[in-house]
């Protein structure tokens, strides 16, 4: 295919305009939050005594307010806390807004000192032990703006994809699938000799690599993704980045790497080559015996302060049917060791013999069976399913060590032979009571998403992961998305 008209190149999709007034809604927000703490600190000191002795700051606020004010926005700007790329993902953001805070109190006790302006002890203190926190607060709240309206499909960049069609198809689906990013694939550039209109996954052809200058510059893109097979040469890009270098366009390498977390990525320049280490999978680092001391902790203080609902559970079960309260399942754990999963029973006595006819009514064939409105759910399991309290028995799983509390979904025997190469590595560590895929949508997530989860956990394990999994699963459960 060739670009017949490079002039009257457009690429549709939503406007992205109001993304340049980002880094002035965070600074307006700093601002604000920041001249707020200045008045809660004045106030504090005065009614709270801290470190209570002659000096006031109420006093000389008119002259140290707005000084603090102006050096500590001063301070975020330098350290690149307004930039346009800081927003939206990452901790880079965090980081950099806590480090402009110990900056600022470094440079208001120095300056102080070296002015000889007394500054209260009690209000410094109050000023920064609010302050830091609540600018990072308030950053995590405009980052959770910005992720429902991009995912409502504003504020998002359009974006351009280079390469070959397989390559162009995988990231264009990685950044669908993440619509939190706000990239919004609008067309793709392929090479000559691939004569199409559109890619597999129905992207919009609008030129070939070998042109990407023109149409980018005539085009209404806001970013141009390289990835693989869009480089005929190493100096290519080079070219590219200088050609670009006037018009407003971000240009993104995206190699062919998928799945990988950010934390066994490192970009080391050598020679003026950018190279990409990527650290060892971290499947072994998940069985050590610090994730193994926290499962036994966890399980033991889940187990006692849940007990209640255990109780209430199991006197409606029995009370239900007359059955029996627990159900022990068959389920394949780490090395593909069978065991017994417990869990509160909220089918009835007979819903393993009704399975066939169920599979055979919807033309079941492989992976995890679960549907609405399931007619072998007894009355009490309704909610017990809704609310994830009928899996609570599984804790005592965790403390045979037949489980985690965080893992890969625990598959049946079934589900285990028809896996695929891929679908082994999952049974590397322990099975979790939640997960990545039950704080991603548990059961309205298909077949290949939940096996994709599973694996970026095997292989991207960390401590702060498993924490992050633990806090969001309480909002699963709240929601109850996806429990049936």
């Amino acid at each position: 295919m060739t670009l017949l008209s490079v002039k009257h190149t457009h690429v549709g999709g939503p406007a992205s305009r109001a993304l340049r007034y980002l880094p002035v809604s965070a600074l307006i927000l700093d601002l604000v939050i920041i001249t707020g703490v200045v008045v809660v600190a004045t106030w504090g000191r005065r009614r709270l005594g801290v470190f209570d002795n002659p000096a006031d700051v109420s006093g000389s606020l008119s002259v140290a307010g707005p000084l603090i004010v102006v050096g500590w926005i001063l301070a975020i700007t330098l350290l690149g806390g307004h930039r346009q790329d800081l927003f939206g993902a990452g901790t880079d953001e965090y980081v950099c807004v806590m480090n402009a805070g110990l900056l600022a109190a470094g440079l208001l006790g120095v300056g102080s000192y070296m002015a000889k302006f007394e500054l209260s002890r009690g209000f410094f203190l109050l000023l920064f032990a609010i302050g830091i926190p609540a600018l990072i607060l308030g950053r995590f709240l405009l980052r959770r703006a910005l992720y429902k309206a991009r995912r409502q499909g504003r504020l998002q960049n359009r974006v351009l994809i280079a390469g070959a069609m397989s390559h162009v198809d995988e990231i264009a689906d990685v950044l669908r699938r993440e619509s939190w990013l706000g990239y919004h694939v609008v067309g793709a550039l392929l090479p000559s000799v691939d004569h199409h209109a559109e890619t597999r996954a129905g992207i919009p052809v609008v030129g070939t690599c070998e042109r990407v200058t023109e149409v980018v510059q005539h085009s209404e893109a806001d970013i141009i993704f390289f990835a693989g097979g869009a480089l005929t040469s190493p100096g290519q890009l080079r070219r590219i980045a200088w050609d670009l270098e006037q018009a407003d366009v971000q240009v993104v390498v995206a190699p062919s790497v998928t799945d990988v977390s950010a934390e066994r990525v490192r970009v080391r320049p050598v020679g003026g080559l950018p190279l990409m280490h990527i650290d060892a999978p971290r499947a072994t680092d998940a069985l050590r015996v610090g994730k193994r001391l926290f499962d036994l902790v966890g399980s033991i203080a889940f187990l006692i302060g849940f007990s209640p609902f255990l109780l209430l559970a199991a006197a409606q079960i029995k009370l239900a049917d007359g059955g029996p309260v627990l159900f022990r399942q068959t389920r394949v754990g780490r090395d593909g060791k069978e065991f017994a999963c417990l869990k509160l029973r909220t089918m009835r006595v007979d819903a393993e013999e009704r399975l066939p006819d169920l599979h055979a009514a919807i033309g079941h064939d492989v992976g995890l069976f679960k549907i609405k409105d399931d007619p072998r759910v007894t009355r009490p399991g309704r909610w017990l399913r809704r609310f994830s309290i009928d899996e609570l028995p599984q804790l005592v799983n965790v403390l045979r060590g037949e489980m985690s509390l965080v893992g890969p979904r625990p598959p049946l025997p079934s589900e285990v032979a028809g896996y695929g190469s891929d679908g082994y590595r999952r049974l590397r560590v322990r099975p979790g009571m939640t997960g990545l895929w039950q704080v991603s949508g548990r059961s309205d997530l298909t077949w290949d998403e939940a096996v994709r989860l599973d694996l970026y956990y095997v292989d991207n394990w960390s401590v702060l992961q498993d924490l992050n999994i633990l806090v969001k699963t309480v909002g699963a459960v709240l929601r109850a998305r996806g429990a049936y």
